[in-house]
Order: structure tokens, then sequence, then C-alpha cells
């Protein structure tokens, strides 16, 4: 393909001049394996965009998406409704934490967030605590691309060009401490006490005008920053002392990434709301959804105003055949054992990140379940160039990562094996010493 037939497509989170000058195309997929457009096998070291956990092409989803198509190309869920949708909601309702056993469906995380938002100011409006409409996100979070999920997201490039945002948001501090957490595995030993700056917004805002506080478990987009031990935990008590919704954003750690299904149920820590997407239905189609307590429904349906109790949804809500991509992707988690495989390999997996201390240009590793974040150094006035060429030499050697500024980040999909672990940081490694 010759590159002046690339143009006509504005790629997102991209440097279009440079990739249009010398593409990386991808062709097809297999299990663990992206095949290039020069026929060359790249080990997928992402999980396509921390979304593809089951590997590409799983049999099981690719019968049941091909079913499903051939069967109900599309149904409404307004006013209307199809069996695989509810079926969904009940199969999440017995894997999800004991009280969250309600699902709005979307169509990707951003969606989920900006709903999950939606949901949370709705929800305090009809208990009659109108005056809670403020939301807390934290800083150097990423909660997808929406205006309500950059307004809560603490990313400085993506909200410095969008304008003021949405009004009565305001941020904790991020839990990042390379000093004391240096090259960390876990959950990190510092850094509890950081949970109560949530304390000082209420100092400033008071509790009756704050309606929810949304965190990710652990920060990925920014360059996977594992919470230090008890964080959540804290979290949780704070907002349960001043009536606060608190929200996971789980669109990265749902699904088997820390060896069970949600983060919630291995940090122990129930929130009132979790956003999914990615894993969901292994991104085979785009599907997201919102997880909420019962509390939160029940009060909404009872309470309601009008003849419809929430008023937001998407045409794509619920999709037959994400419905049949999720439902079939659960089955393959469950038959192939996949999570456990992930929590199995969790210990091998950072002894092979954390081999590279001492590499040329690392800084700082970081690794939670099976998720990595190895900071390089910058080169002088050229902050992120370091990565983004190790990201480069990498494709060329056969593996793809993704890169945040001066930081790579790790996400396989669960199915990988120690020979491919070894793989995809032996290849960094060579990476490293040539930029």
């Amino acid at each position: 393909m010759k590159p002046n037939h690339l143009e006509n497509f504005w790629m997102p989170f991209t440097n279009n001049k440079d990739f249009k000058a010398d593409p990386r195309i991808i062709t097809s997929a297999k299990g663990m394996y992206y095949t290039s457009a020069e026929g060359k096998q790249i080990l997928d070291g992402t999980a396509g965009l921390w979304c593809v956990n089951a590997g590409h092409c799983h049999p099981k989803i690719v019968e049941a998406v091909t079913k499903a198509v051939n069967t109900l190309d599309y149904a409404p869920n307004f006013h209307f409704g199809h069996n695989d949708a509810f079926e969904l909601s009940n199969r999440l309702a017995m894997q999800f934490p004991k009280n969250i056993n309600h699902f709005f469906y979307t169509n990707s995380g951003s969606e989920s967030v900006d709903t999950a938002l939606k949901i949370a100011l709705a929800y305090q409006r009809a208990r009659g605590k109108g005056t809670k409409t403020r939301l807390i996100g934290r800083e150097r979070g990423y909660h997808g691309v929406g205006f309500g999920g950059i307004s809560v997201g603490g990313m400085v490039k993506n909200r410095m060009y969008f304008g003021s945002l949405l009004n009565g948001v305001d941020h904790i501090r991020h839990t990042h401490d390379p000093v004391k957490n240096a090259y960390s595995r876990g959950e990190v030993e510092h850094g509890v006490e950081l949970a109560d700056d949530l304390e000082r917004l209420v100092s400033l805002h008071d509790a009756s005008c704050i309606a929810a506080v949304i965190v990710e478990p652990f920060a990925g987009s920014t360059g996977v920053l594992p919470p230090p031990k008890g964080y959540l935990k804290r979290l949780r008590t704070i907002c349960d002392k001043h009536d606060i919704l608190l929200i996971f954003d789980e669109v990265i750690t749902g699904f088997g990434r820390l060896g069970t299904m949600t983060a919630a149920e291995k940090f122990g820590v129930e929130p009132d709301i979790i956003t999914l997407a990615k894993g969901l239905t292994s991104a085979v189609v785009p599907m997201g959804a919102v997880g909420v307590k019962d509390e939160i429904y029940e009060t909404m349906v009872e309470n309601a105003d009008a003849p419809i109790e929430l008023f937001h949804g998407y045409t794509y809500s619920g999709h037959p055949l994400a419905c049949a991509a999720a439902l079939a992707t659960l089955d393959a988690y469950e038959e192939d054992e996949m999570f456990k495989r992930s929590a199995d390999l969790t210990q091998y997996f950072a002894d092979a990140a954390h081999a590279l201390k001492g590499t040329k240009h690392v800084t700082d590793i970081r690794t939670i379940g099976l998720a990595a974040g190895i900071d390089l150094e910058s080169r002088e006035g050229a902050v992120g160039a370091r990565a983004y060429n190790v990201m480069k030499s990498m494709w060329d050697k056969g593996v793809m990562v993704r890169v945040s500024g001066d930081s790579l980040a790790y996400s396989p999909p669960l199915i990988i094996s120690k020979a491919q672990i070894d793989q995809m940081f032996e290849v960094t490694a060579k990476a490293l010493k040539e930029n």
C-alpha cells in the first residue's frame, strides 16, 4: 500500500505525518499475533488497546458473532428488547460484586464513563439530594475522551485543547511517587494517606455538593500506576462517611487483567458504580457497560418523575452482535480458565519486566497483574521521542508495545505464554540499547 493511499483517514492519538511516511499496517490476527502488511508476525504486547483479553479471533467468539449476524442483525432497546441483552446482564450480575446487579450498555469506555457520571447525578436528584452535583476525578486519571471523561480525567494533553469542559469538577492528587515506590510490584508501599486528599475537597466544597468520585483502580494510560496498599479501601471509607458515590473505572482492569473478574474483587472494595468495556467482548465488537448497585437502580425506577426513568441511551446500546460476542467471551474466559492463567503468570511476568532494571535509559518499572509500565529517560527537549522510537524499533523486531510520553506500557492477552513474555521483554532490551 502506497503512503498516499493513507491520507484520507485522520488517525486517532497518532502522529499522522510520521505514520503515513512509514506505516505499520496490520492485515490479520490470530491468537497472540498480528500479521503485518509485509507478512511479519508481530507479538501483541498490548492486547490491541488493553482489550483483546481472550486473544485474537478466538473461535468461540467468532462463531457466536457469525451466527448472530445471520440471525438478528439489529434490534432496538428503546421500548423493545432481545434476549441476549437480558441474558448477558444476568451473567454479569452473577460474577460481579454482590450488590451490583443492574447493567446499562454502551459502545465504548468513553461512553461508559459519561453514562456513569450522568447516572450518578440523576440518582442524587431522584433521592432528593439535588445539590450533590460536583464530580471528583484524580490527577493523571484517564476516563476516555468524552467531555465528561476528560473533565474528570487528569491527563493534561487530553484536556488542554478543549476549553473549559464541564463545570463543577475537581481533582484529588495522583498517587505516583517514583522516589518512594520505585521498581514496584503490585500495590505500592507508600501513599495510602493520599486518599485523604478527598477530605480536603469535602472541606472546600462541602459533602452536600459532591455527587461522586471516579478513579481507576490502577491508572493505565498515564503509565501503569498501581494504587498504594489500602488506598482504595480508604477512599471507600471516606465516600461512605460523606454520602458520596464511588465509581471504579474498570475499562482496563475488568475481565482478568488482575487475575480476577474485577479489580473490585481483587482489592476487596465494592464501588457503587463500575464502568466496563474492552475485555467485555475481547474487542471483537465494540461494547461497554455500566454496572450499578441495586439501590441506585431501584431509587431511579421508584422515584422517576416521568415514565422513562433515565433519559439517556445509544442507538447501539446492547447491540445483538455485541451481546453475542460478550456472552461467548465470558464462556471463553471460563472454559479456558483465563483469569486463573493471568493470576498464575503474574509473578513470572513481573520477574521478566523487572529484569530490565539497569538496562540503558530505564528509570523505573512498575508491574501489577498482567500489566507493566517502564519509564525511560527523556531526551533533552524532546519528551516522548525516546519511547516513540523504541516502540517503532520493537515493531520492526516483531513486538507491539504502547507508549505514553516516555513510558512503555504492556498489557498482553491473557493467553500469553512464558516464552512469549520472555520474547516481549528481550525485544524491549534490544530496542532500548539502540535508542
